[in-house]
């Protein structure tokens, strides 16, 4: 494997490029589109396919306010906010645990192809099992975390502001050494009404910071768009689901038969998808109240394998998951039935993610081999395979971020992988 991984490294230095589909070049796209034998649709999914193959990977530098931030911990997740300008960060810390950050992708328009990371003291000796931005105040003005317990230390789910991050905000700094003391743990058995009126008042005095709710051990977390669902989040537990308001303090749970290792909100209407390590998917609308049983399950699907990850199409109408036995597939929510597969992805035990582009109609994944995936999405198709910069081991496999606007709407577009210490950047145009 490591001998297959250095010589796909070569062929790409030399810049020997060969295109999924035989005879794909630009002058044959163009010359068949004027022909009228390429409709606009097919004419721009077969331009970006192109692109996808001419990538060339460069190794970013990474610049900080504090010079002993960047480089120094390995990163271990990157996650974009809608807009493709700032990236959550991750990283392993040296003895144990992690710590956070914020990367400002501003930079990435300019031809030194810099970028700033804003890093913080906030950090935990837990590991970090799931990530997603929340728009609380204002579009991912927050970040959602699910921390795993660890010894007699329960499992947390925190909502903490972007703008800890971030030096553009100086009024925030000195709230830092008390968001680790102030932090207000709600016990998961029954929220109070005077607990409900604390953490209110603790959202109009900070606004900065959240409380932070003790929760069994959480392997997954997303947050509602859906204004019927309006400051709502989920957490995937260990047997059931909990649907929590952060505002109000109300919070709903839902019995499973299986732990829930993958969410995603609709946002069209309040419904909840969840990924089960049993293999199971199923839905739930998060307007009903509690109840017993499986009856609340309004859409079931079904792997042979532990779900890992799920993300809803913007229609909503399609959903692909992937699972432990390297298996993705494209479900039609309206037949309840498989109508693609996405092979050569590969996966044993671990929870990897999956990115979908709509616009550049691309599904991207990076497998347990360390290798990173681009499909066709309309296809199935594998058009390309990239291998990672780093020998590959179980503590560096890549985590990737994939957009046609990195850096925000004047960005650059491209592909974006963190590896052990260092950031690459894969020009996309």
């Amino acid at each position: 494997m490591e001998c297959k991984r250095l010589r796909l490294l070569e062929e790409e230095e030399k810049q020997k490029k060969k295109t999924a589909r035989a005879g794909l070049n630009s002058s044959m796209l163009l010359q068949r589109r004027q022909l009228g034998l390429l409709s606009s649709t097919s004419y721009c999914r077969l331009v970006h396919e192109l692109k996808v193959n001419c990538m060339q990977r460069r190794k970013i530098e990474i610049h900080s306010p504090d010079s002993s931030v960047a480089g120094t911990s390995n990163f271990k997740i990157i996650v974009a906010d809608v807009a493709c300008e700032r990236i959550f960060t991750v990283n392993d810390v040296e003895h144990g645990g992690c710590k956070y950050g914020i990367i400002n992708l501003s930079g990435l328009g300019k031809e030194s192809l810099t970028v700033e990371m804003y890093d913080n003291l906030y950090f935990t000796n837990r590991k970090v099992n799931s990530v997603c931005w929340a728009s609380l105040t204002h579009p991912d003005s927050h970040v959602l975390l699910c921390l795993m317990g660890i010894a007699e230390t329960p499992g947390c789910a925190s909502l903490l502001p972007a703008s800890l991050f971030s030096n553009s905000n100086p009024d925030m700094s000195p709230v830092l050494p008390d968001v680790r003391m102030s932090t207000v743990d709600v016990p998961l058995k029954s929220v109070t009404s005077s607990r409900r009126w604390l953490c209110r008042s603790y959202m109009r005095d900070r606004p900065g910071m959240l409380c932070s709710f003790k929760i069994s051990t959480a392997w997954s977390c997303a947050w509602c768009l859906n204004p019927q669902a309006d400051n709502c989040f989920s957490t995937g537990l260990t047997r059931r689901v909990l649907v929590t308001n952060v505002v109000t303090g109300h919070r709903q749970t839902f019995g499973t038969s299986s732990d829930v290792l993958a969410q995603q909100f609709a946002t069209q209407t309040p419904v909840l998808y969840n990924g089960c390590r049993s293999g199971e998917i199923f839905s739930i609308d998060v307007r009903q109240r509690n109840r017993k049983g499986q009856s609340w399950k309004a859409i079931r699907l079904f792997h042979d394998s532990a779900v890992t990850s799920i993300r809803l199409l913007q229609a909503e109408h399609y959903l692909i998951a992937a699972d432990m036995a390297g298996k993705i597939k494209l479900w039609d929510l309206r037949t309840a039935k498989c109508v693609k597969q996405y092979k050569g992805h590969h996966n044993e035990y671990a929870v990897l993610p999956l990115h979908v582009n709509e616009e550049e109609g691309l599904l991207t994944a990076v497998g347990q081999d360390c290798y990173t995936r681009i499909w066709s999405l309309q296809d199935a198709y594998l058009l390309r395979t990239i291998p990672s910069p780093h020998p590959s081991s179980k503590d560096a496999i890549p985590s990737v971020v994939f957009s046609s606007r990195l850096g925000g709407s004047r960005g650059v577009p491209g592909l974006l992988m963190a590896v052990k210490q260092d950031l690459y950047h894969f020009s996309y145009n």
